[in-house]
């Protein structure tokens, strides 16, 4: 975390000196650079000697395996942001403040976490001399990294492969060369959800009118009420502030949208229920066809009454599947409480490769945890678990159609390989672009930087 903003720096101009580095050495065998001097200019950006040595430290400090990877090939990503950067200002790329600001918050709050408070270390460590400055470099490092964010999206944004292409793709690859595809086999699963009451719901919903009619009659902050009561976790430390959402590019639920595209600015919303929860909205700004909200997340409490009418439910059903009175597609159909996977007999889809096939070798930790060791055709025991909407839920699970190591088929495979191609795709688009844009946006390289052997036409004509 202490390095968690270290990856794109803000543009400070120190004293240049001579940097005793060897470029084309490992990173692991370098040899320390003292000095901070200008690396290197894009556009209207600047790279430091610094910006390349903090890379370097986060990464280690990530636990990232750096050995024989050069400081030219990380200097190479270092302009390939900054010109990302540059390039989304040139289009006029929209940053979201707030976001920004609430980031940057975050950011202060982790550091000083861990640090038991030290902000005078905080200080020291990036050689600022207050607070203030260090938090106007940490909203420019944040600010440059969104931008170069977002251009990249923008870049490969409408990519798309054909079927023929991904035949020719395929047909490209040599047979010694074709891709292994790992182990796969399928999913399902019965879900039983406990029931919330009415009076559980009505309770939130209260508490949620509370929290509207404290604001608006006596003053108090949303932004507080969401740090101390919202159920969001994705949105609670930043005072309940959520993604910017824009309306000719949705991302919430309907319910979600259709109240906070239909408030003024500075309004809080009624209470309204979506699958996560209840909700009440605060729109805090309009600025076109983009609204920045925050909001407050209550879920209704479980009663122990339910739970174990679920538990005893998953049980029976499960009692049926094992006795053979019942297929495990037919128990779904009619007993599970995951609309998402009951239709399709409780097979679950892979949310990469949007089949219903699984690698073992790519599957998600916890659900490869509670498949683990389970032989074809069999149930699991019942498992109680948790998801974003629920609190509390219970399930029993099969794993059918397994299939080994296997060389790349196009008919089997036809979905991986389509990624694949769709990736070598994205790749040429970016390529492309970036031979365009650097030729048009001016580069200087200084120094040992001038020697490195880049994929990219970095040096053009110096």
């Amino acid at each position: 975390m202490l390095l968690c903003f270290g990856l794109l720096s803000a543009q400070e101009i120190i004293p240049d000196e001579t940097p005793k580095v060897k470029v084309k050495d490992s990173v692991v065998n370098k040899t320390r650079i003292k000095a901070d001097g200008v690396a290197a200019v894009v556009g209207d950006f600047i790279v430091l000697e610094s910006d390349l040595d903090r890379e370097i430290a986060q990464l280690e400090a990530q636990g990232a395996d750096l050995s024989g990877v050069t400081r030219c090939e990380l200097f190479g990503s270092l302009l390939e942001r900054k010109l990302y950067a540059h390039q989304a200002i040139q289009d006029s790329v929209i940053v979201n403040e707030l976001y920004i600001q609430s980031l940057v918050e975050q950011q202060i709050e982790g550091i000083l976490a861990q640090t038991q408070g030290d902000m005078e270390g905080l200080l020291k460590f990036y050689k600022k001399e207050s607070e203030q400055a260090l938090r106007d470099e940490m909203y420019e490092i944040n600010k440059n990294g969104y931008l170069a964010q977002e251009m990249q999206k923008k870049v490969i944004d409408g990519v798309e492969v054909t079927p023929e292409e991904v035949r020719t793709f395929f047909n490209d690859i040599p047979k010694d060369e074709r891709p292994t595809f790992g182990t796969e086999l399928k999913v399902a699963q019965i879900v039983v959800i406990p029931e919330i009451t009415e009076e559980a719901k009505q309770d939130v919903i209260d508490k949620l009118k509370g929290f509207k009619k404290d604001v608006e009659e006596n003053g108090a902050s949303f932004t507080t009420k969401a740090l101390f009561y919202s159920e969001d976790s994705g949105s609670k430390n930043s005072g309940g502030l959520l993604p910017t959402m824009n309306r000719k590019r949705p991302r919430m639920v309907k319910e979600f949208r259709d109240v906070a595209f239909n408030l003024q600015e500075g309004e809080i919303s009624d209470p309204f229920e979506t699958d996560f929860g209840f909700h009440i909205i605060y729109l805090e700004k309009i600025r076109g066809q983009e609204y920045d909200v925050r909001h407050i997340l209550l879920r209704p409490e479980v009663t122990p009454d339910a739970i174990k009418k679920a538990e005893d439910k998953i049980n029976k059903v499960r009692e049926l599947v094992v006795s053979g009175k019942l297929s495990f597609a037919d128990a779904a159909r009619e007993f599970s409480d995951e609309e998402e996977t009951k239709y399709e007999g409780g097979k679950l889809t892979n949310p990469t490769t949007q089949d219903f096939n699984f690698e073992l070798t790519k599957m998600d930790t916890e659900m490869y945890t509670q498949i683990q060791g389970l032989e074809d055709g069999k149930i699991s025991e019942v498992i109680q678990d948790e998801d974003r909407i629920n609190s509390i839920k219970f399930k029993i699970m099969t794993v059918t159609d397994r299939i080994d190591d296997h060389e790349a088929d196009f008919a089997r495979d036809y979905l991986k390989i389509k990624e694949l191609a769709l990736q070598d795709k994205q790749v040429r688009a970016i390529d492309k672009w970036q031979k365009e844009v650097i030729a048009e946006t001016y580069v200087k390289i200084n120094g040992v930087y001038r020697d490195c052997d880049y994929q990219s036409n970095w040096l053009k004509t110096q």
